[in-house]
C-alpha cells in the first residue's frame, strides 16, 4: 500500500485576501481610531481655556492652516463612513437577511458617503480658498 501525498499549498504572503468584507472591517477600525484620537485631541485643546487662554487662543490660531482643513476633511469622511458602516453592521447582525445582501450593503453605504461627503468636502474647499 503507498500513501500520495497531496501538492504543497502555495504560502500565501498574507492574512488578507482582498474581500470587500475584510476592508470594511478593517476601514471600519481605521475610522474608529481616527475619531478617537480627533476627540482626545479636541477635548485636550478645549481644556486649554481653562489652564491659559492665551495659549488656547494660540492652539486653536494654529489649526487654521491648510494641512488641518485636509485633515478636517478626512475627518468628514471618516465620520461619515463610520457611522453608516456601523449601521451595514448592525442590519447584518440583527436582520435575518443581513448576511445575504451585507456585500451590496457595503456598496451602497459608499456610494451614501461619496454622496453626502462631495458637497461638504466641497464647501469646506471653498471656505479653504476664500477665506486663508
Amino acid at each position: 500500500m503507498t500513501t500520495i501525498e497531496a501538492p504543497a499549498q502555495p504560502k500565501r504572503k498574507t492574512l488578507y485576501r482582498g474581500d470587500p468584507g475584510m476592508w470594511s472591517w478593517a476601514l471600519h477600525r481605521i475610522t474608529g481610531v481616527t475619531i478617537f484620537f480627533f476627540l482626545f485631541v479636541h477635548v485636550l485643546d478645549t481644556a486649554l481655556v481653562r489652564v491659559s487662554p492665551d495659549t488656547y487662543n494660540r492652539a486653536i490660531e494654529t489649526y487654521k492652516s491648510p494641512i488641518v482643513a485636509l485633515m478636517e476633511m478626512g475627518l468628514v469622511v471618516c465620520v461619515l463612513f463610520h457611522a453608516l458602516n456601523g449601521v451595514r453592521v448592525i442590519l447584518v447582525d440583527f436582520w435575518a437577511k443581513g448576511p445575504k445582501y451585507q456585500r451590496v450593503m457595503l456598496w451602497v453605504v459608499l456610494a451614501v458617503v461619496i454622496v453626502l461627503a462631495a458637497p461638504a468636502i466641497g464647501r469646506m474647499f471653498f471656505y479653504l480658498f476664500t477665506e486663508h
